[in-house]
């Protein structure tokens, strides 16, 4: 029974990730309580090899039909890979607990934002010089690859948010970026995971067809239906990365 649950959590996960991110608030939670003997590592590795592929066929469904900036993502996924280690090892040596409160208050503040602009991200409307675009997409990256190495949850979402609200790109095309650079961080950490025998290959196969057919779906979705569908499940999604700060906040 656990495994079909597994499953469909997966699929949910993967859904929702391909269209703006989150979908670890899914997925891991429901790791952790379906399989409550399996260690942290364990977890994540398992995970990371599901998602990692599904992200993958979101990217390669989002590559077809939108017209990717690869500059941005170059410049953007090497510096979130680079920072994302540094704030792996400034969370084994500072407890990520000390910056959720201030976390939690960003992130109520991006979602109220974005309900209130109604027209964010619907149309590219760019806010920075060409010629800097590459710098400010390592920033964009390296803020969160540092945000994603330290504390980790709703990555993806916030991914999507940055490349709107600093750069200017339409939610569409900052979703499509964000997945490109999903996957470079993805197979980066996946390595370690792999090489340390952290992946459940029984568990992670099966998640990971799962996971391919809702990144899949939710992607087409997303190419489909336009920036107004992906600014509402974005605000979905940042409503669940609020309320799981909140528990960690006044009841983790």
């Amino acid at each position: 029974m656990e495994i079909y649950l597994l499953c469909a959590f997966a699929f949910l996960a993967g859904f929702i990730d391909s269209i703006v991110g989150g979908g670890g608030l899914v997925q891991i939670p429901a790791f952790f309580v379906l399989y409550p003997q399996l260690s942290v590592p364990n977890v994540i590795g398992t995970n990371r090899l599901a998602s990692a592929v599904g992200t993958s066929v979101a990217a390669l469904n989002y590559a077809r039909s939108v017209q990717i900036p690869w500059k941005t993502v170059l410049w953007s996924g090497v510096a979130a890979a680079v920072f994302s280690y540094l704030g792996a090892t400034v969370q084994s040596l500072l407890p990520s607990a000390l910056l959720k409160p201030i976390i939690l208050v960003l992130i109520i503040a991006i979602a109220l934002y974005t309900y209130r602009k109604k027209d964010f991200g619907r149309q590219e409307q760019f806010n920075v010089a060409p010629e800097k675009l590459g710098w400010w997409a390592a920033g964009i990256g390296g803020i969160l690859g540092f945000y994603n190495g330290l504390v980790g949850p709703g990555t993806g979402s916030l991914l999507v948010f940055g490349f709107v609200s600093v750069i200017g790109y339409s939610f569409l095309r900052a979703s499509a970026i964000s997945k490109v650079v999903n996957v470079v961080a993805d197979v980066s950490s996946l390595v370690f995971f792999l090489t340390n025998k952290y992946v459940l290959f029984h568990l992670a196969l099966p998640m990971m067809v799962c996971n391919v057919a809702g990144s899949y779906l939710g992607s087409r979705m997303a190419v489909l239906r336009g920036n107004a569908f992906i600014r509402r499940v974005f605000l979905v999604v940042v409503a669940g990365i609020v309320a799981r700060f909140a528990w960690d906040v006044f009841w983790g």
